[in-house]
């Protein structure tokens, strides 16, 4: 019935009249077989470090093994999982349930992974859960993805956290909060208990909760080990790709901060993966260093010179208040007396809540740059119209701006700063994903190298060699 992978530690099979535990079993076995090889090998070997090499692993070896990696709430949920809520609880666990959690949670459906949530937290069947308790495993899941994060060799957090990005507590709260709250259609205002489904609406489309879920227990059963010795590999033999992966990733690369000893920091690691799941997927393995406030100085034409041209960007905002919000730029920054941009973009806030408000396409009111013109308003703005813009950076004087009560450019805004006058504490600027090609750039690389030393292409011609590019390249565009 199992294959060799799933027989290291499976008990012997059930007999035929325990016809519930047969499906269980054949069910598993069927998932099981969906892992790769290196996935069942680290687990067979997590499992027998835990288990001290029997046939089943008691609660305090587990809690032992996985040690202050885990948020100790967590540790808790998966032990109900896996041996039972308090009143039922066994004290042990075979091998079977143990890969159950990971292979529900890897490679299981939405009922399977809502049945993990439901046994987590005490419940037989995810027919109704209480909202604080959602909340909290969600909190749970978010602090012990961040915990791993800090500890993990990865480039990505490693820089980030060099540079004073840290992942506070109060900050890994909030997104916790904000992930759980994607379950109900007013975030703002969620009902006491979640349906059946309302969870499963939420399980299957919540990509955030499932990439930390896959990273944390990944790193719970051993995963992590074959993933980074991958990665040092890769670093060693091509150093000049391996920051710049595009595989889309929970935590960008930050590029650009390297030189900077004092980086002035004022979002946190958790605002960072906030934002980073809300962005097209192309643009998510890298975050490039435009500008701040702090380093480049309170100036509007130093910012606008800084971020024109150079790809989709995000700017963040902290006013006087301590409020953290801004917009995803869809479009490349330029001057232009006209709103430019696609639905693409975005409003967010950061603090003292995440939320994202996407475009609504009832106007294209995206982006807005002007600057040392008479007859239309010099700043920046994202949504809206003059004089109420969803965000509204005056040009002069620079460091003042203004958030509009009602924007109709994006679906469920509400106001970003504290009051709709604000003053800038802080500014910044990121690209995000590659840098484009400039139109120098891009022709140079349609050019082949014949075109651009007419020596050689002559001397070639005059032995009557063939030059093989000539024939096979894409016609001038007309």
């Amino acid at each position: 019935m199992w294959n060799s992978f799933c027989r290291i530690f499976s008990p012997a099979e059930p007999k035929p009249e325990d016809s519930s535990m047969g499906n269980t079993s054949k069910k598993l076995a069927a998932k099981c077989a969906l892992l790769t090889k290196d996935e069942q090998k680290y687990m067979a070997s997590t499992f027998r470090q835990a288990s001290r090499s029997s046939e089943r692993v008691r609660e305090e070896d587990l809690i032992k093994l996985w040690g202050p990696q885990i948020d100790p709430r967590l540790a808790q949920y998966l032990l109900n999982y896996l041996f039972g809520p308090p009143a039922r609880r066994q004290p042990t666990c075979d091998f079977n349930k143990f890969a159950e959690l990971y292979v529900y949670n890897i490679r299981g459906t939405v009922e399977e992974k809502m049945q993990v949530v439901a046994s987590s937290l005490g419940s037989d069947q995810a027919q109704e859960i209480q909202y604080q308790l959602l909340r909290e495993y969600c909190e749970s899941i978010v602090s012990t993805y961040v915990r791993m994060i800090k500890s993990s060799n990865h480039p990505n957090p490693a820089k980030w956290i060099e540079k004073g990005f840290r992942g506070k507590a109060s900050n890994v709260q909030a997104l916790g909060e904000t992930v759980a709250a994607g379950v109900h259609q007013d975030m703002d205002n969620p009902a006491t208990a979640c349906t059946s489904d309302q969870i499963y609406r939420w399980v299957q489309s919540n990509t955030l909760l499932q990439g930390m879920s896959e990273l944390v227990f990944e790193n719970l059963y051993g995963m992590h080990e074959q993933r980074e010795r991958t990665m040092s590999v890769v670093e060693e033999q091509r150093p000049e790709q391996h920051a710049q992966n595009a595989q889309p990733s929970l935590l960008p690369f930050p590029e650009g901060i390297d030189p900077l000893p004092d980086y002035p920091a004022f979002i946190d690691l958790a605002h960072i993966v906030w934002l980073n799941s809300n962005l097209p997927r192309q643009h998510q393995h890298k975050w490039r260093f435009l500008f701040s406030s702090h380093i480049h100085g309170e100036s509007f034409s130093t910012m606008a010179g800084r971020i024109q041209d150079v790809g989709p960007s995000l700017v963040i905002i902290e006013d006087n208040a301590g409020y953290i919000f801004g917009g995803y730029a869809s479009q490349p920054w330029t001057l232009s007396p006209n709103f430019y941009g696609t639905d693409e973009s975005f409003l967010f806030t950061l603090a003292p809540k995440m939320r994202v408000y996407p475009a609504t396409s009832y106007n294209d009111h995206y982006q807005y740059m002007n600057f040392q013109t008479k007859t239309l308003p010099n700043g920046l703005m994202m949504g809206g119209q003059f004089d109420f813009g969803g965000i509204w950076v005056n040009a002069d004087p620079f460091g003042t701006g203004t958030s509009t009560d009602a924007c109709s450019t994006f679906r469920g805004y509400k106001r970003l700063s504290k009051e709709t006058s604000f003053k800038i504490r802080s500014l910044e600027v990121w690209g995000v994903g590659d840098k484009p090609l400039s139109v120098k750039e891009s022709d140079e690389r349609d050019t082949s190298i014949l075109d651009r030393n007419p020596e050689a292409k002559a001397i070639l011609d005059m032995a009557g060699r063939t030059r093989h590019s000539e024939g096979i390249r894409e016609p001038p565009a007309l």
